[in-house]
């Protein structure tokens, strides 16, 4: 068993939905309103963020913060807002914390907390931002991420796995472009 094996659920990749940055805004005004305006950043990443894209119907938000040890006070701040907290997914990425929000089947929110400048922030803003500027490698993404809900079934740990070497691919080159040294994907 994978360390996504917890997450296992239909893997269901639906057509680009004008409502996901809207469902996004209200979330964050919301997150917003329980954290306090202006002590994190908050960011809409995942392919629910780049027009055009197919996603998992899951809005997929970045908390950035600026400690790791700021998150024991935000935990439970998050969980208010109906959010699981899923520390399991710790053992992979120790630099991130994790929250769900929906059925155990169905999940409508992503959470994804971590430091402002790591890795863990960065790669996934840059990912976003180079998909929205390659709209054609984008589409090659969407293609990848339905192949891979066939074949994966519910399998999450097949679906992550599946698209690890287009996520890196696609990081060395929007840490080109951006002029970065370096930005490892994990």
């Amino acid at each position: 068993m994978g360390i996504y094996s917890k997450l296992n659920r239909p893997i269901i990749i639906a057509a680009y939905d004008p409502q996901w940055p809207v469902l996004f805004e209200q979330e964050r005004k919301r997150i917003e309103a329980v954290l306090g305006k202006g002590t994190v950043l908050i960011e809409h990443i995942g392919s629910t963020a780049i027009p055009g894209l197919t996603a998992k119907p899951v809005i997929d938000i970045a908390i950035g913060i600026q400690s790791l040890e700021m998150a024991l006070k935000y935990i439970p701040l998050i969980e208010s807002l109906e959010y699981t907290y899923e520390p399991t997914l710790e053992r992979l990425l120790p630099e991130r914390r994790f929250f769900w929000k929906g059925t155990p089947t169905v999940h409508t929110y992503h959470i994804h907390m971590a430091e402002v400048g790591s890795p863990l922030w960065v790669e996934p803003i840059l990912f976003r931002d180079y998909l929205r500027k390659h709209l054609d490698e984008g589409q090659d993404y969407s293609e990848l991420k339905k192949s891979l809900a066939e074949r994966c079934g519910n399998d999450m740990d097949a679906y992550v796995g599946g698209k690890t070497v287009f996520v890196e691919r696609a990081l060395a080159k929007a840490t080109q472009e951006a002029g970065y040294t370096s930005v490892a994907y994990r």
